[in-house]
């Protein structure tokens, strides 16, 4: 499970307990080395100073040594580690995209046969594209959308001003009831 921009959150960290508590294992590696932010757009700024190829890869070094049939999760910025992995690395069983995506091609490679795909966004988010959700769900055969209503990026962690609590408990939900289904 890779963090969003803000970092590895008390937000982040209980919904990984959560999963935890459902009887999933789940492993949430810090990529910002402890910092944490609360305003996103110093977060972003933190992100773009260490490189964003420094998070794909420690995100995938963070996989190195699990086990295949995997399910990788990733929020807002997490989504680059978590979609790279889903895409690249063997084995994979599922991607959890929350609050962004990045078009498949991007990667270098069409999205795998086999590995499942849910995403979940706003449908007027300020960061992310809604439309490049749409997108994937009509290209990849099996993928999941959910789409929530209303504004607002981060509208799963509850250290941002974009929380909506109702959308968050909807997305655990679903994540769980995917974990269920692939694990």
């Amino acid at each position: 499970m890779f963090h969003h921009a803000l970092g590895l959150t008390t937000g982040v960290r209980e919904l990984a307990d959560a999963v935890r508590s459902a009887g999933h294992p789940v492993h949430a590696p810090d990529l910002y080395d402890g910092r944490v932010f609360s305003d996103l757009a110093e977060g972003v700024a933190h992100a773009e100073s260490i490189g964003f190829d420094r998070i794909r890869h420690e995100g995938a070094a963070a996989a190195d040594g699990r086990p295949d049939r995997m399910v990788y999760v990733g929020f807002s910025l997490g989504v680059l580690p978590a979609q790279w992995l889903a895409q690249t690395r063997p084995g994979a069983a599922a991607a959890v995209l929350c609050h962004g995506d990045i078009p498949p091609e991007a990667f270098g490679s069409p999205w795998p046969g086999g590995v499942r795909l849910q995403m979940h966004t706003k449908e007027r988010d300020p960061w992310g594209d809604p439309e490049v959700c749409r997108s994937m769900a009509e290209d990849i055969p099996g993928a999941e959308l959910h789409v929530y209503s209303g504004s607002g990026h981060l509208f799963a962690e509850p250290a941002s001003p974009d929380y909506d609590a109702a959308a968050a408990v909807l997305l655990l939900e679903r994540l769980l009831d995917l974990l269920d289904r692939v694990t």
